[in-house]
């Protein structure tokens, strides 16, 4: 079981380089009071009291019923100014008054962006054990001091921001918006970034007899509040995990992370745990975030296949399809001596038959990586016009590029590893990778930068002695805009110049979402130009529907529900043989208005030869996505063949819909059968 003995040592800190994390076990009389003493937190199950905050909304209220009836203990909840009941519980106007009265173990926040920051440090003032935070487009800088925060404190543990939430299906205990119809008791834990590919995860372990212990939801957001190596040290020491199953995605390091502790815990383990994974994002296009907000690469930060390959080096089993995960874990389980099938097995197994566990993947499309190609964006990029104008408000010299001098690499950027702040330096050696001697120096959010790491900046720079004097004013000039404007990520290309540093080269990104949610930075989100974006990406932007347009000669257009799943679909059509014209998200709860509009947009372009709709029903109900299919059909007037591929809730009566429908549409259950279907078509003359 969990216990004292779950550890982890996670170098932290002011001083430079990279973030080192290594299994540790230690006894109650060695140990340090720091976050990483919150890991237990996250076994919940029967025993876990859980409140809400936000417990009177509309959405608060249907999740509560449904999760008290599938047997979660609800104890009541938060609503601010509000004394009383609802749902036959009491409601509290305060969390510290709540943790006193209802004492609970943890809480699930259902307030809005905007709000969620304050309810989560209320949470953590209140030393609430489990927090769990399920909203979407928190600003940045809110989630940097929230960290800031909880590096402070030994009680609370944060799962989230912009994640699904957690949940034991042995426990019955559901913080969260999981789809309760996929999950089945077992022995399966499951650690995802993504929302979608880890449903359709459950409903392939279900399918095949396993079911699930644990799923932790580390969701897509920049800075996670647990990730992977938490949920490995859960799971290690957990006698109800058999199997491990984890989800990731461009973006950060945790992959690596990861890695390296699996590597390590299959080294001391005697019968170590069978690990199978994926990972989104082969075939991401350069310069855009890939639907969630953490979905893009900083400098410096490793490509989907980097970590694929890490994964495999350490003995993990990837997968390319999260509907193989089911027959890749009853296949290592078998091999492990281990139990294969659940606590609750119903001796079903997959409707179709894996033929592989992952096939040998082409290699990813090379990308250029000159300076600002490489750098994937968070919406809000400015020109280099106008971030080079923003430098000289700060007193920093800045002009274009004359052709002379040596150029290096200087940034301020987001720190996923340290969830920090830190300053990116990289000598430049390589003039076709800027970032390939990339290293990171942290620093704490509310402290600020520690001026003394400036001397190791300087000589990783290698900057000649009359510069180095000059290095604070462009650091402090760099680190005091991204504070005060938001920013995600600061990347400037400076040249020394008779003993100064100019700046002749600037990528800016600043955090759409502080604009969107809280309407802060007024001023810079004024910056954004329409005119240099793409018309197709900026009309599907006005439905909250997520379009990119893919280089290249893809055939195929695909409408997805979930931005892991619409990445991951791009990815095993590749594999299949296929290649897709554009990514597109339709959001977690599609409808059928929003599916009608993504074919609009997709029949835009005239690449595209055949349309691939891949539906996991999670939030998104089956026959709502049919009933929008046929909706497009009968008022886009269709040319295009489409192939309809649904799963999950209510996969049944779309399939029926689809079917019956006497449209020329061409309906499968089965992925790879879906996928050649769509080939097929992509292919004829």
């Amino acid at each position: 079981m969990i216990s004292a003995m779950i550890g982890r040592q996670l170098l932290r800190g002011p001083g430079p380089g990279s973030i080192s994390r290594k299994h540790v076990s230690f006894s109650a009389s060695t140990r340090h009071n720091s976050y990483e003493d919150t890991i237990s937190n996250l076994k919940i199950g029967k025993h876990t009291r859980v409140i809400f905050q936000g417990f009177t909304g509309r959405q608060a209220t249907a999740n509560a019923k449904e999760s008290i009836e599938w047997g979660t203990n609800i104890v009541g909840g938060v609503t601010p100014g509000k004394n009383g009941e609802h749902l036959g519980l009491p409601v509290l106007p305060t969390v510290r008054e709540a943790m006193e009265k209802l004492k609970p173990d943890a809480t699930g926040i259902y307030v809005a962006a905007h709000q969620a920051p304050g309810a989560i440090e209320e949470a953590i003032e209140a030393e609430v054990p489990l927090v769990v935070a399920v909203a979407e487009h928190i600003p940045i800088h809110d989630m940097l001091r929230i960290h800031s925060m909880l590096r402070t404190q030994s009680k609370s543990r944060l799962v989230g921001a912009n994640a699904p939430g957690i949940i034991s299906a042995i426990g019955k205990c559901r913080i969260g918006f999981q789809p309760l119809p996929c999950f089945m008791p077992g022995r399966v834990g499951i650690a995802a970034k993504s929302g979608t590919l880890s449903y359709e995860a459950v409903a392939s372990t279900t399918r095949a007899g396993l079911g699930q212990s644990l799923c932790i939801g580390m969701g897509g957001d920049v800075l996670a509040g647990t990730d992977f190596v938490d949920a490995l040290n859960i799971f290690e020491h957990d006698d109800e995990t058999e199997g491990i199953v984890l989800i990731g995605e461009i973006g950060g390091e945790a992959e690596l992370e990861a890695a390296e502790w699996i590597t390590d815990y299959r080294k001391r383990s005697p019968n170590p745990k069978p690990i199978s994974a994926l990972v989104g994002g082969i075939h991401a296009a350069p310069g855009k975030v890939m639907g969630h907000a953490g979905a893009f690469t900083l400098p410096g930060e490793s490509d989907a296949l980097t970590k694929i390959k890490h994964l495999e080096a350490a003995g993990v089993t990837v997968v390319n399809h999260p509907a193989k995960f089911g027959d890749a874990m009853k296949l290592l389980l078998g091999k492990s001596g281990r139990a294969s099938t659940g606590a609750a097995a119903s001796g079903l197994s997959e409707r179709r038959s894996i033929h592989t566990m992952r096939r040998v993947r082409s290699t990813a499309k090379a990308f250029a990586s000159s300076f600002g190609s490489t750098i994937q964006k968070r919406n809000l990029y400015i020109r280099e016009d106008l971030a080079l104008d923003l430098l000289r408000e700060q007193g920093i010299n800045a002009s274009e590029y004359s052709g002379k001098g040596r150029k290096r690499m200087l940034a301020v950027a987001v720190d996923r590893a340290n969830l920090s702040p830190c300053i990116i330096a990289s000598p430049a050696n390589n003039p076709g990778d800027p970032h390939a001697e990339a290293k990171k120096f942290a620093f704490d959010y509310q402290s600020g930068f520690d001026v003394s790491q400036v001397p190791a900046i300087a000589e990783h720079l290698q900057l000649g002695h009359s510069s180095k004097e000059s290095l604070p004013k462009l650091i402090n000039g760099l680190v005091d805009l991204y504070m005060k404007k938001e920013a995600f990520l600061l990347e400037t290309m400076f040249v020394e110049r008779l003993g100064d540093l100019k700046v002749v080269g600037a990528r800016f990104g600043f955090d759409d979402a502080a604009y969107r949610s809280t309407r802060r930075q007024s001023d810079i989100h004024a910056l954004r130009r329409i005119e240099d974006e793409d018309p197709q990406e900026l009309d599907a932007e006005k439905d909250g529907i997520v379009y990119i347009k893919l280089p290249g000669g893809g055939y195929i257009g695909t409408l997805v529900n979930g931005a892991g799943l619409a990445m991951n679909t791009v990815d095993a059509l590749a594999d299949a043989g296929g290649e897709a014209a554009n990514f597109l998200d339709t959001g977690g709860k599609a409808t059928s208005e929003t599916v009608k509009k993504s074919f609009e947009v997709i029949l835009q372009d005239k690449r595209v030869k055949v349309i691939f709709v891949n539906i996991f029903g999670g939030l998104t109900l089956g026959d709502m996505i049919a009933n929008g299919v046929l909706l497009a059909f009968k008022e886009l007037e269709m040319r295009l063949p489409v192939v309809v591929r649904i799963r999950g809730t209510n996969e049944g009566e779309g399939q029926k819909i689809i079917a019956e429908s006497g449209l020329p549409l061409h309906a499968y259950d089965d992925f790879e059968e879906a996928a050649a279907k769509a080939i097929e078509l992509a292919n004829k003359p």
